[in-house]
């Protein structure tokens, strides 16, 4: 069941691509970034991941880029994380704790819509066209309603419960 929510999705991802081409963005064919003129934005699926490890991914932004046979790190302008399970609440607090993370990472829930319901959590302050583009695309296309992430709304014992 878990690795159905992850391959969910990466499908979601590869068909927001198609529509990201569709406004001449740049996309990857292997990874999962799109480029609109010299900035790239990122997006990572994950399923769960530990609030050290990801404090020290977002703190870095790299993206991978393949040229041809050829490959190049480049600084991700923006960053989208995607978890097909809800994220701890330690996640959200990373960026609420440096508030400049906040204008370059953005967090989607997206458990609800795998599990077949529509209201789904995002915590994204960004300025990215990019992003603004996903969370139009996943409204039209899945029908689902995004809140906004509040700190002050959610304790640590009731994250999921919100959610539902």
């Amino acid at each position: 069941m878990r690795e159905m929510k992850t391959f969910k999705a990466i499908s979601l991802i590869e068909r927001f691509k198609k529509v990201c081409k569709s406004y001449g963005w740049k996309t990857s064919e292997s990874e999962d970034w799109i480029a609109v003129g010299d900035e790239f934005h990122s997006f990572l699926i994950t399923r769960c991941i530990h609030p050290s490890s990801f404090r020290a991914i977002v703190a870095n932004r790299k993206c991978i880029v393949r040229e041809g046979p050829t490959y190049r790190v480049v600084d991700a302008a923006y960053s989208a994380w995607l978890f097909s399970e809800s994220p701890q609440l330690e996640i959200y607090q990373v960026i609420f704790e440096k508030p400049e993370l906040s204008k370059k990472v953005a967090i989607y829930n997206l458990s609800p819509l795998f599990e077949g319901e529509k209201l789904c959590i995002k915590l994204n302050r960004t300025d990215s066209l990019v992003f603004e583009e996903f969370e139009r695309f996943i409204k039209r296309e899945f029908k689902v309603r995004l809140r906004g992430y509040s700190i002050n709304r959610h304790k640590p014992e009731s994250v999921t419960a919100t959610v539902k």
